[in-house]
């Protein structure tokens, strides 16, 4: 049976472990521009702290050293970003799985530019702390997504292409747009900084890898359509 002051007491454990979590939230928040603009060996515990806003004692009582933060973040940064990769249904429609998928990835490039540049810079560094990720529990992932797609090209719902290239393309065509901002603006001027940019480059970049994995006989239909004369 519990006392009032069990009741009490839990209550208090709960209370304290939400504002465990909002901190330790706050701490990866703050830490993920840092990392994100000057690498791990360029950032600081002090930096992190003051844009936390907590003191750096504070923020050592939740971790314990600069490693801890880097992996925390890149550790949630993975885990966002392969959600989407994850809901892709044997199932599913190709493109429409496809489709989500390539739009998922834009608007995360977009809207989360810092951590797609954090997990450049931890793979053009070799991978120190990712590697062994990379190499198991990626892979595995990765591996069955591409058991996916080829099941698509099997049933012959998808053009014949390698699976698993498919998915580098996704991730390197996505990711651009956050990697390499910069050199998109001095590209495209004021056009990249339109309200409607984001629209823009998914439609463009569905059209282009949308267009190249369509089964052949769907795309010589719309091809014959697209050619017929007016009138």
């Amino acid at each position: 049976m519990k006392t009032e002051a069990s009741s009490s007491g839990e209550t208090g454990a709960r209370a304290q472990t939400r504002i465990q979590a909002a901190n330790r939230e706050t701490i990866l928040q703050a830490a993920l521009p840092i990392f994100a603009a000057y690498g791990f060996r360029g950032s600081t515990i002090d930096q992190i702290a003051q844009r936390a806003g907590m003191s750096k004692p504070n923020l050592l009582y939740y971790f314990r050293r600069k490693e801890d933060i880097y992996e925390a973040v890149l550790q949630r940064t993975l885990t966002q970003w392969l959600s989407p990769l994850r809901t892709l249904e044997r199932d599913g429609d190709p493109e429409t799985e496809l489709r989500a998928y390539i739009e998922d990835k834009l608007r995360m490039s977009f809207e989360q530019p810092e951590a797609s540049r954090l997990f450049a810079n931890e793979i053009l560094n070799g991978a120190p702390v990712l590697r062994a990720f990379l190499q198991t529990e990626l892979r595995v992932l990765v591996e069955a997504k591409a058991a996916v797609i080829r099941h698509w090209i099997d049933t012959g719902r998808l053009a014949p292409v390698d699976p698993v290239h498919l998915i580098f393309v996704i991730w390197a065509t996505t990711q651009h747009y956050a990697d390499f901002a910069v050199q998109i603006d001095a590209v495209l001027g004021d056009r990249s900084k339109s309200p409607d940019f984001l629209a823009e480059t998914t439609q463009a970049v569905l059209g282009i890898i949308l267009g190249g994995v369509r089964h052949s006989a769907d795309a010589a239909s719309e091809r014959v359509i697209a050619d017929a004369p007016e009138g």
